[in-house]
């Protein structure tokens, strides 16, 4: 589902596809970038108890969320592809 592009002590950008339906496990991130390749519906269910987050993303867009913990569902009928930078420090 991901693919690591680049990892040193300033950031990490990997590489995300989501089929229709599929999810990762929970996770956390630092803050990060996301930048959208295909976009589609992705459901972020926070690890805080927080209210669930839809995103209807597009392609071209670019998305900044701060640190958290989640577990994102394709919650759409198309894939999703993005592109993930973590800012490290």
């Amino acid at each position: 589902m991901s693919t690591s592009l680049l990892q040193n002590e300033r950031v990490r950008v990997f590489d995300v596809h989501f089929k229709p339906g599929a999810r990762a496990v929970m996770h956390w991130h630092p803050d990060h970038v996301v930048y959208v390749i295909t976009g589609g519906k992705l459901k972020l269910t926070p690890g805080d108890g927080t209210t669930v987050t839809d995103m209807d993303l597009a392609a071209g867009q670019a998305v900044f969320l701060e640190s958290q913990s989640h577990e994102p569902v394709n919650s759409g009928n198309t894939d999703v592809h993005l592109v993930v930078v973590e800012l490290m420090k």
